[in-house]
């Protein structure tokens, strides 16, 4: 069953959704080369909880952090550690809260220092291929519509999608029906209506779409070891243009001024 929202629930998603991009904000203020990924994480689940939330992903299936913080070639679910981010570094970081029985769930790639071009690029056009798929999330429009977006894009600078892991609807639970490939075929998979809740997250790599698990259960990497992007917002389906319920400026303002 795919599930549609009221406009009460999609408000309450919403709360939750800027939520995320406030917290995000937070990490942006301290991301910086030097900073181990740990001190990130703990900012976070201080800032989640001080405004009346939970962090989403902590304890989810065993996650034991607030955030998963992906450096270079992890691709998404890395853990923070001692680790300090050092120049050049690209750090995906994603974030989930809960709040009023519902989910926000959004990621930003940050550029740490002097970034390689290429790797820039690399993120310019997955942040690009998010949008793209989301214009795809409208009333009347199938699932392969909006991978189709994605991957049509993002190859033809030749990265690589990778198709391990997906986007998902979200709501009382963070992971729901329908599974949101980054690729696929227009006119194909399930059918979009208005008030689904979709979070649509690119993860495009620089190198081949290989991925491979480590030891920790958690953390995918590139099997060739090149950089990955990831990008992602909290959408509502509508009729004629999909409405973003996640919100990148709070980011954007602290990046801008730093």
């Amino acid at each position: 069953m795919m599930i549609i929202r009221s406009e009460e629930e999609i408000e309450l998603i919403r709360k939750s959704s800027l939520l995320v991009g406030k917290t995000l904000a937070e990490v942006a203020r301290n991301i910086k080369p030097g900073v181990k990924t740990n001190l990130l994480d703990k900012i976070a689940e201080e800032f989640i909880r001080d405004h009346g939330a939970k962090p989403g992903f902590k304890g989810y299936n065993g996650f034991p952090y607030t955030l998963c913080i992906s450096l270079n070639e992890n691709v998404v679910h890395g853990f923070p550690s001692d680790t300090e981010l050092v120049d050049g570094d690209i750090v995906s970081v994603d974030c989930g809260t809960y709040m009023n029985g519902f989910y926000g769930d959004s990621a930003y790639t940050f550029a740490i220092g002097e970034v390689k071009e290429e790797t820039l690029l690399l993120m310019k056009r997955t942040k690009e291929s998010l949008y793209l798929g989301i214009e795809q999330a409208v009333a009347g429009n199938r699932v392969g519509d909006i991978g189709y977006a994605v991957q049509t894009y993002v190859e033809s600078f030749g990265y690589s999608v990778v198709r391990d892991l997906v986007g998902h609807g979200l709501g009382e639970n963070l992971h729901e029906k329908p599974e949101v490939p980054n690729f696929g075929r227009k006119g194909t998979g399930v059918k979009l209506h208005e008030g689904m809740v979709l979070a649509i997250e690119p993860m495009i790599n620089l190198g081949g779409r290989k991925v491979v698990q480590e030891s920790d259960g958690w953390t995918f990497r590139t099997a060739d070891r090149k950089p990955s992007a990831h990008f992602e917002h909290d959408v509502v389906v509508r009729k004629g243009k999909a409405e973003i319920l996640s919100t990148f400026d709070y980011i954007e303002e602290v990046l801008k001024a730093k």
